[in-house]
């Protein structure tokens, strides 16, 4: 984990809304510019750290099965 992350400066994905009308493009879109780090943020008083294996699918694989 990264050691200089402040968690006060982490979006809390609670607060992130997207509207489910949009294209999926244009909500992957919007989820990561309310997100801004969608590998770190946090989820109330948790810090969330997103991390993959080299094999594994792609962080925007992951992002188009949730907001799918």
């Amino acid at each position: 984990m990264n050691d200089n992350l402040n968690p006060q400066d982490l979006v809390d994905i609670r607060d992130v809304c997207v509207d489910k009308d949009l294209p999926k493009q244009e909500r992957i879109n919007e989820f990561v510019r309310q997100i801004k780090d969608p590998y770190h943020f946090r989820c109330g008083k948790f810090v969330v750290t997103a991390r993959f294996a080299e094999d594994g699918p792609t962080l925007e694989e992951c992002l188009q099965r949730i907001i799918a």
